[in-house]
C-alpha cells in the first residue's frame, strides 16, 4: 500500500461527495470509490473492478506507469494485459499495485480512505462510468484547484507584507545603533543593503547579488521567490535582529545566531499542521 502524507479535500459532484488528497510532490489523487458510487452506492469496490477487467483499462494503466514509474513491473503488467478481458479475468486494485508496483493507484485506511488513482486515470475512470459525471468531476476539481491557488497567493501576500512591516523595526533599529553620523545616502544606503543581506544569507544561504547572478532571468529579489514558511521565518528574523542590534552584538555573532533560528524554525515549520492547511 502506497503512503500519502497530503492534505484532504472534498468536492460534491451530482450530489456525490469526492475526497481528493493533495500530495507533498503536488500530484493529487481523487476517490475511485467515491466516483463509482455514483454507479453503485451499495457496492462501489464491485465498479472498480469491473473497471479493472477491461483490456483497455490495463493498457492505459501501463502505459500512465511507464511513463510515471521507473520502479513498475513491465513483467507482472503484461501478464496482466494478457488474461485481460477474458471472463475469468478479475483484478483488485490491491493485487495490481503490490503485483506490479503500481503508483497511480493506491489504497487508503482511516478518514477519507479507499482507493484512489491519480488525477489522470480518476478522470478516465469517470469517463467510463459516466460522460456526463466526468463533465462535472472536472469543473468541481478545477474550482476546488482555483480556490486552492487563490488561498496560497492571499497567505503568500500576508506574509511578504508582515516581512516587509517588520523590515521597518529592522531598519529602524540600524539606523538608531549602526549608522554614524555625517555618512552620505549611498553609505548609510550600503549599510542597509548590508544588514539585509545578513537575513538573506541566516535564511537562504546566500546575498542578494548572489541570488540574482544565480537567477538573471527572474524578476523581483529573493524573497519574491520565497516559500510562506521562509516569509514567516523571513518574518521573525528581522524582529530578532533588531533586538540583537540594540543589545549591541557583532554582526558575525548575530548571523550565527539568525541562521540557528532559521534552522530550528524551519524545521519546526516542516510539522506544523497549521501551516499545511495554508497550502
Amino acid at each position: 500500500m502506497q503512503k500519502m502524507e497530503q492534505k484532504l479535500s472534498v468536492i460534491q459532484v451530482k450530489s456525490v461527495n469526492i475526497n481528493v488528497w493533495s500530495s507533498t510532490n503536488e500530484d493529487d489523487y481523487i476517490s475511485l470509490t467515491d466516483i463509482a458510487s455514483f454507479k453503485n452506492h451499495n457496492e462501489p469496490k464491485d465498479v472498480v473492478k469491473n473497471w479493472l477487467r477491461n483490456r483497455g483499462t490495463i493498457e492505459f494503466l501501463g502505459l500512465w506507469e511507464h511513463i510515471n514509474n521507473p520502479e513498475f513491473k513491465g513483467v507482472e503488467f503484461d501478464s496482466f494485459l494478457f488474461e485481460a478481458g477474458s471472463n475469468s479475468f478479475t483484478l483488485s486494485p490491491t493485487r495490481w499495485i503490490e503485483q506490479t508496483n503500481a503508483i497511480g493507484i493506491v489504497s487508503k485506511l482511516g478518514r477519507g480512505g479507499g482507493t484512489f488513482a491519480h488525477k489522470d486515470i480518476a478522470f478516465e475512470f469517470a469517463s467510463w462510468v459516466s460522460a456526463e459525471f466526468k463533465l462535472y468531476l472536472l469543473k468541481e476539481f478545477q474550482r476546488l484547484k482555483v480556490d486552492e491557488n487563490d488561498r496560497l497567493k492571499l497567505n503568500w501576500n500576508l506574509n511578504r507584507t508582515l516581512a516587509k512591516i517588520n523590515y521597518r523595526i529592522h531598519t529602524d533599529a540600524i539606523k538608531a545603533n549602526i549608522i554614524p553620523a555625517n555618512l552620505s545616502k549611498e553609505q548609510i544606503n550600503q549599510i542597509y543593503a548590508n544588514e539585509a543581506d545578513v537575513l538573506n544569507v541566516a535564511m537562504f544561504g546566500k546575498t542578494a547579488k548572489q541570488w540574482r547572478n544565480e537567477n538573471p532571468d527572474f524578476e523581483g529579489n529573493i524573497r519574491d521567490y520565497s516559500t510562506i514558511e521562509q516569509l514567516l521565518v523571513l518574518s521573525n528574523l528581522e524582529s530578532l535582529n533588531a533586538e540583537f542590534i540594540k543589545m549591541g552584538l557583532m554582526q558575525a555573532e548575530r548571523l550565527v545566531k539568525l541562521n540557528q533560528t532559521a534552522i530550528s524554525q524551519m524545521n519546526s515549520l516542516a510539522t506544523n499542521t497549521n501551516i499545511k492547511k495554508l497550502k
